[in-house]
Parts: structure tokens; sequence; C-alpha cells
């Protein structure tokens, strides 16, 4: 088992779980965060840490549609192990639904 980053976080990014992850398993893309599921070791400390409530564990069904975007996206985005700057309009974007579609496949610009 692993934990999922789901649509919550799109736009948000607020990066605090980063800071808490004892195994660096966060990966950065320009609008989004995913957790590679092969490194997470399931210890679950990111998961209060999000201000967005974007983490789950993947045994959740919130997070079954996002398991496969966070596998994918963690072998391409550069990993990130501290917290960075979080995009200044992400209280606005919080808890918004629908934003799937405003996910970025870029990743992080460094």
């Amino acid at each position: 088992m692993s934990y999922v980053v789901t649509e919550n976080c799109i736009k948000c990014k607020f990066m605090d779980c980063v800071e808490v992850c004892p195994v660096d398993c966060f990966y950065e893309g320009e609008n989004f965060l995913v957790i590679n599921p092969d490194e997470c070791i399931d210890c679950g400390v990111c998961e209060p840490e999000c201000p967005a409530e974007a983490i789950f564990p993947d045994s959740e069904p919130t997070a079954a549609e996002w398991a496969e975007t966070n596998r994918q996206y963690s072998a391409e985005w550069p990993n990130i192990t501290r917290k960075g700057q979080s995009p200044a309009d992400a209280e606005s974007w919080k808890g918004k639904p629908d934003k799937a579609a405003l996910l970025s496949t870029n990743p992080a610009k460094r």
C-alpha cells in the first residue's frame, strides 16, 4: 500500500507534505505533486500535513483514479525533498472541485 496525491493538489501544491516525508518519495510537476508508490513506505505522516486534503491511502476510492497518475509522473518529474514556494494563488484554489483538466504534465521549473 502507498499514499496517493489526488486532484485537490492541482494548482495548490502547498508542499507541507514534502517536509515530513522520511523517504523523499514526492515528485514535483508544474502545478501538482505526486508520490512514487514504489518508494512510499505507507507511514501516513504526509496525509494530515496537506492543507488541501489531497493525500489518501491507495485503498481509498478517491485515490484509485489517481494512482496511475502518481506512478507515471513520479517516473518523469524531478524528486523534491524540501518544501518550496507554493503558488501565490494556492489558497484560492483550495477546495475547488473539478480541477483534473487543469493538471499540467510538465515537470516543475527549477
